[in-house]
């Protein structure tokens, strides 16, 4: 995506800025004073995906959001550095350059594995890590073997990208995406999504990405998580099993888990005050403290 064409509408584009660190621009969304939270969004999103938590944590805490490498405005980079530990170690670049020692690093999905990744390397210094509905657990038998490896020969044929945004990319077939994760948002929500997958340059990245992702080393070094680790997880998740996140919260030793009704895999999207105001007691309890 191009920010100079696709900026305007683009929710809290006057918080957008883009940062270079070693060749890769990164887009990269900042507000408010106060304990500093970094949010980091799931495979396929952006930063869009905090639209509406980011104004009102920005309120009391200095926001920072971050488009992944090559999913929303940030620049992919070697497509072989799509992985969790390549990312990881981008990120805590990224994370020097501004400075940040985050409160708490705030992951959806994906995002919550690279946030934990993030306190488990201790390149950043963060006090705490909260999941939202965070994919912490492999796809069963055959699947674990057979779904990467499709992903990457996908990702390897440049039709690919084209060919799923011209399919994807319509009004229709985004929302229907967006339910078979158990999730209802709104239709400014849906058009911004509609907006990503109609973009074969992001496509092609979050394929990129899920070629490249194992999580087998982290699960692995869950236990070894030294930061307070809050799990929250929507009860109609069809995406992620909420049981990911109740495995995990067994294996890391400061770890509280919270599930929410009614929600799905957009939890933060579907209930953002109540997540909010969630965010904010585990930072008082435990990383601000």
């Amino acid at each position: 995506m191009i920010w100079d064409s696709e900026a305007k509408g683009w929710p809290n584009a006057e918080h957008s800025r883009f940062v270079t660190v070693r060749g890769l621009k990164w887009h990269v969304q900042e507000a408010g004073k106060g304990p500093s939270l970094v949010f980091l969004h799931g495979a396929g999103a952006s930063t869009h995906t905090w639209r509406d938590l980011l104004p009102d944590l920005a309120r009391d805490h200095h926001v920072v959001a971050i488009d992944l490498p090559g999913q929303g405005f940030s620049d992919l980079g070697d497509k072989d550095r799509c992985g969790l530990e390549a990312v990881s170690s981008e990120m805590s670049r990224l994370m020097d350059e501004l400075e940040i020692r985050p409160a708490a690093i705030v992951g959806h999905s994906a995002g919550a594995a690279l946030a934990l990744r993030l306190a488990l390397d201790r390149k950043v210094r963060t006090q705490g890590v909260v999941s939202i509905n965070g994919a912490l657990s492999n796809f069963p038998g055959l699947a674990a073997i057979m779904f990467p490896a499709l992903a990457k020969m996908l990702s390897l044929n440049p039709l690919t990208a084209i060919t799923f945004s011209r399919i994807a990319g319509t009004p229709h077939q985004t929302r229907r995406l967006i339910e078979a994760t158990g999730s209802q948002i709104d239709a400014a929500g849906i058009a911004q999504y509609q907006r990503l997958l109609s973009s074969p340059r992001h496509v092609d990245a979050t394929l990129a990405m899920m070629a490249r992702w194992e999580l087998d080393p982290l699960i692995e070094r869950l236990g070894a998580v030294s930061v307070p680790v809050l799990f929250m997880a929507g009860s109609r998740d069809q995406a992620v099993p909420v049981s990911s996140s109740r495995r995990a919260a067994r294996l890391v030793p400061q770890s509280e888990t919270e599930l929410f009704p009614d929600a799905g895999h957009l939890l933060h999207e579907e209930q953002p005050g109540p997540i909010a105001d969630r965010i904010r007691r585990f930072v008082d309890l435990h990383a601000a403290g």
